[in-house]
């Protein structure tokens, strides 16, 4: 059975310590922009201090990715998972903006550590005819964080303060570790990028989808940074089910059709996901109400669910013996969107508004479907194909 073979012991602790452990930043993103809000920043100054978890990454996901042909994926989840845990405890005594600035670059260390080995694991010990249905599964770690993680967060918020979201922060970075150390050594390693011949950390071919990795992320970044405060502004109490919203779209697109990723070919599955990106952020433009804010979430969720892992499986597809490295450079470009979208988005709000911000959201979705759309042209005019 397909099930058998993609839900081995490994995978299942793979993903249980992905759950944990990504629900460390998804308890923070609704959480922290209101810490930051009432400690007096910013929102340029809350923009820099969301976006900065991923600084660290630009540089050390593509290193990661490269050591672990080397490196058992288990030490680096480890390593990952302990400075979560001592950042979380840090973020109790850390004050905006420098102190808190180097917590939140330490935790994208951890970050970089953890989910690039759990995302370089699952291939290596999943077959490669499951490729797109063992990651879409492996998504759903994220996405059960993300329909819990963020209004148990606002609830922590509410009836604890933020003294104790951050020690339940810590707790659940020490169940990753736990669990993570339980993982065996996987036998099947990304061969050395230099057997084809690459000087360079990945091949060239992956950079689209790499590319559009990027700029969806762009788009992520600025909503899980800005929303919430959007959300508050209109009068709904917990922006947290929002995202709770999303997370369910996202864990029924993938539980159900999940086999779609092996079945049709990526460009039939990215290209109408990327649609769902520039749909959803217009009408978030011109939203105002819970009603209208889980719309969104329906939308926008159905093209997550499936663009993430086929983004994945097709930057696999192309880098070939240099899957390690360019897999690093795919989450890096990721972290790099979150980095920069917060960051960009917090200008133009400073200077227009939240609808604006939001149009110019659905803006880059459509040059990312552009992007995309004419690589997939040119590479199908390279290829002799019609």
């Amino acid at each position: 059975m397909t099930i058998r073979k993609i839900f081995t012991r490994d995978f299942i602790l793979c993903s249980s310590a992905q759950f944990a452990f990504t629900s460390v930043p998804f308890i923070l993103i609704p959480t922290l922009p209101i810490y930051l809000s009432r400690s007096g920043s910013t929102e340029i100054e809350i923009g820099i201090l969301i976006g900065a978890f991923g600084i660290s990454s630009l540089v050390l996901r593509p290193v990661v990715g490269r050591a672990l042909s080397k490196i058992p994926e288990k030490k680096f989840m480890a390593a990952g998972a302990i400075l979560f845990a001592l950042t979380s405890l840090a973020y109790l005594m850390a004050t905006p903006f420098w102190p808190f600035f180097i917590v939140r670059i330490s935790q994208g260390i951890g970050s970089a550590f953890f989910f690039t080995a759990a995302m370089i694991l699952i291939p290596n010990i999943t077959p490669e005819t499951y490729r797109g249905q063992s990651l879409g599964y492996f998504f759903l770690s994220f996405n059960l964080s993300m329909a819990l993680a963020p209004p148990f967060g606002i609830f922590l918020v509410n009836h604890f303060g933020f003294t104790i979201l951050f020690l339940v922060c810590v707790v659940l970075s020490l169940g990753s570790l736990l669990i993570s150390t339980q993982l065996r050594q996987s036998n099947l390693k990304p061969v050395a990028d230099s057997s084809m011949g690459y000087s360079s950390f990945f091949t060239p071919r992956a950079f689209p989808p790499i590319f559009v990795y990027f700029l969806a992320h762009i788009i992520w970044g600025a909503l899980t940074a800005f929303f919430p405060l959007h959300a508050i502004k209109h009068g709904v109490a917990n922006p947290g089910l929002f995202f709770a919203a999303y997370a369910i779209v996202l864990i029924l697109g993938r539980a159900l059709g999940g086999q779609i990723l092996d079945v049709y070919s990526r460009e039939k599955v990215i290209l109408p996901c990327l649609t769902a990106y520039i749909v959803g952020m217009t009408v978030l433009a011109f939203s105002k109400s819970l009603l209208m804010f889980i719309v969104v979430a329906v939308i926008q969720g159905t093209g997550h669910a499936f663009v993430m892992p086929a983004l994945v499986a097709y930057t696999i597809d192309l880098a070939g013996p240099s899957r390690g490295a360019s897999l690093g450079f795919l989450s890096a470009a990721g972290d790099l969107g979150m980095v920069l979208g917060p960051v960009m988005m917090g200008i133009i709000l400073r200077f227009t508004s939240f609808p604006a911000m939001f149009l110019c959201l659905a803006l880059i979705g459509l040059m990312n479907f552009g992007y995309f759309y004419s690589s997939v042209k040119k590479q199908k005019k390279t290829a002799g194909q019609p």
